[in-house]
């Protein structure tokens, strides 16, 4: 028996029937938007397709030019469009998927000056102010998408997807903060959701009954304004009535102030609201957001709150993950940490998606493993993230690898990431890089400190230097003061830092170690999801517009000081979908972000600064230091300067190029390497 029986069960859906109850969800990737890239973006699906996926939707494309993304974005406008996307679709046929092209009008969130709205008002994470879309336009709109999902049926998609969340342009007709028409569209609720409800008829009757419509509904807007809880129902019961085959979860608008799918949100934090509109209406409803894992999408069966899972993030991360699920293969599965990094922060600024976890991700045809003709032996010394991935996937191709390093066990820096209050999850991928050193035959040689030239004796045909980093220890008077602790040995509990703590260097260790110190890792966790929506304010049973309250934070463990040099903002050059989410927190836990510093020295009294000229003395009891990294790379050094025949050496992640802790660089370079050996 499955270990998994709901999350494989099939689901007919009269049309057609899914194989199980896995969607891998609608993700931007970059390669939606140009002609050249069909045949990248066919092999990305098709790979998920073998995985075992149930039903693929696509990254969104406009109906209309006023719906494009950014000029000339991915469109299903005409004919010649349709006939682009037939690569795809016969490659997801003939690897045993489905899939559904996603119709999304972007509306104000348009990077574009033809943007148009339900009202012309201004987003505020957009330059462009839309246009108010007149009665006329509406319905031409309306028209406009019943094209679009015809031309999809035409080019062999099972189904579309219409987007009606995430604050694109149906979502802003249904919420009063961007709707404020006078015409049959705007004013009542019955109006606000009319356009989102002809949407959807006008594709039943362009389409017919044997084509997949699935609506993705914004089931809590998250900001002020936006729909009440018995206005999403509604609508949910109106989107029904007028054809759609499957309700899809849409949590939270892109300008929302509350994070929805980073890595510190709980696990099926939002399936509860899912469950609200399941309840209410008869066709299949889709839970979404941080479900990464069979186990977890498997309770959210279970509990009967929704009907099938969407696996947006987690399917860039393990193309096979349903496979694996299916064959009693769950402890493979790579797991998505939900960092954003490759993927979402990738989309905003226009670069192709990928995944910090697996490199191959929308790079399946340029990123490749073969098996080698020529295995090779290859030494890999340093088990942080570069060397881990470098190591398993070297071995994987046929070489016969060792993976040293100096410490008891594998992971490098990604052992104090997973300490960090919010980024537990970065744990799972140092037990997906155990599982793989086991299942491909990499030897582990742990407790094991490799000296120069040590390697070039030993028969190896190649050796990777991955040591990685050391902290940098800045030229401040004081700095060997009994209050000065390095980051790492506050994260591993080495060193407890007093009640009021002041950090040197605001990059993203800073952030984290800020994050770190204001919780007190020795008090119990309260309950994850009711603890976490107390924070951030969030009330999805109630009838608060866009199901918001007032925040409950939780009082700071320590009072800290995060202090930089530079004078530009702190935390500036932070993920840019995370990095608001951990100025927020910091802010709401009093944390005192402090730039433009000099450093004069450390005493008993405390840590003795400049700000702006001015003298100023911080009071405190720890001083962290996260004064930036240098590469230990002395492996490689060494091996440079030597003369004679060797092994050749390579140098990789931050034994490199000692940035800020870069794991999505390391773990591509990683797999770059061993795919070329």
């Amino acid at each position: 028996m499955s270990s998994y029986p709901h999350l494989l069960a099939p689901l007919d859906l009269g049309q057609v029937t899914l194989r199980n109850r896995v969607v891998m969800g609608s993700m931007h990737t970059g390669l939606e938007d140009r002609l050249w890239h069909r045949g990248k973006l066919a092999a990305y699906f098709a790979e998920r397709a073998r995985g075992g996926v149930g039903l693929i939707i696509t990254g969104g494309f406009s109906p209309n030019r006023h719906g494009w993304f950014y000029p000339f974005s991915g469109s299903m406008i005409h004919r010649t469009d349709a006939l682009s996307h037939r690569v795809i679709t016969r490659a997801v046929h003939d690897a045993g998927g489905r899939i559904c092209l996603q119709l999304l009008h972007a509306g104000r969130y348009a990077f574009h000056p033809l943007s148009r709205s339900a009202s012309s008002i201004k987003a505020p994470i957009n330059r462009f102010t839309p246009k108010a879309m007149s009665t006329r336009e509406v319905r031409q709109t309306v028209r406009d998408f019943a094209r679009g999902a015809r031309l999809a049926k035409s080019a062999g998609y099972d189904g579309v997807e219409i987007m009606g969340s995430e604050g694109y342009l149906l979502n802003q007709f249904t919420a009063p903060r961007t709707n404020h028409r006078t015409d049959d569209y705007g004013g009542s609720a019955a109006n606000r959701r009319r356009f989102p409800v002809e949407v959807v008829q006008a594709v039943r009757q362009a389409c017919g009954p044997d084509f997949i419509i699935v609506f993705r509904l914004s089931m809590v807007d998250l900001v002020p304004d936006g729909s009440t809880r018995q206005e999403v129902i509604d609508l949910a019961q109106a989107i029904e009535a007028a054809g759609a085959s499957i309700i899809n979860t849409g949590i939270g608008w892109h300008e929302a102030r509350v994070p929805t799918i980073v890595t510190s949100v709980p696990r099926a934090a939002f399936v509860d609201a899912t469950a609200q509109v399941k309840a209410a209406v008869g066709i299949p409803v889709i839970a979404s957001n941080r479900i990464n894992s069979p186990e977890v999408a498997e309770q959210v069966l279970a509990s009967g709150k929704a009907d099938l899972v969407s696996l947006a993030r987690p399917m860039l991360a393990d193309p096979h993950f349903v496979n694996k699920a299916a064959q009693g293969r769950a402890d493979e599965i790579n797991t998505c940490i939900a960092c954003n990094q490759a993927c979402l922060d990738h989309t905003f600024a226009m670069k192709r998606a990928s995944c910090l976890v697996n490199p191959q991700a929308c790079h399946e045809t340029e990123l490749v493993y073969l098996t080698t003709r020529k295995p090779r032996r290859i030494a890999v010394v340093g088990a942080g993230p570069a060397g881990l991935s470098c190591a398993t996937i070297a071995a994987q191709r046929g070489h016969d690898v060792t993976l040293f390093d100096a410490a008891d066990r594998i992971g490098g820096q990604f052992n104090l990431a997973a300490r960090i209050p919010g980024k537990e999850e970065f744990a799972e991928t140092l037990r997906y890089f155990a599982k793989r050193i086991e299942k491909t035959g990499v030897r582990l040689v742990l407790g094991r400190r490799v000296q120069p030239g040590e390697l070039d004796d030993g028969g190896w045909d190649e050796v990777v230097v991955a040591t990685g980093v050391k902290p940098r220890t800045p030229a401040i008077a004081g700095i060997g003061h009994p209050k000065v602790a390095g980051y790492a040995d506050v994260l591993l509990g080495k060193v407890r830092a007093g009640a009021r703590a002041a950090i040197i260097g605001a990059g993203g260790i800073g952030f984290d170690v800020a994050q770190y110190l204001v919780h007190d890792p020795e008090l119990p966790r309260p309950e994850p999801a009711d603890h976490w929506f107390k924070e951030w304010g969030v009330d999805f049973r109630s009838e608060a517009a866009g199901g918001l309250r007032k925040p409950e934070v939780d009082r700071a463990a320590r009072e800290v000081y995060l202090l930089q040099r530079k004078s530009s903002p702190l935390g500036k050059d932070l993920g840019k979908t995370s990095g608001w989410v951990h100025r927020a927190v910091l802010k709401s836990k009093g944390v005192q972000l402090m730039k433009g510093c000099s450093y004069v020295k450390i005493d008993d009294q405390g840590l003795h600064i400049t700000q702006q000229g001015r003298p100023l003395l911080l009071e405190v009891d720890t001083v962290v230091v996260c004064a930036g990294q240098e590469s230990s790379r002395e492996l490689f050094d060494a091996a440079a300067k030597a003369a004679g025949a060797r092994p050749r050496y390579h140098v990789i992640g931050g034994a490199e190029l000692a940035t800020e802790l870069d794991a999505k660089r390391a773990i591509r370079q990683g797999a770059e390497l061993a795919a070329r050996l």
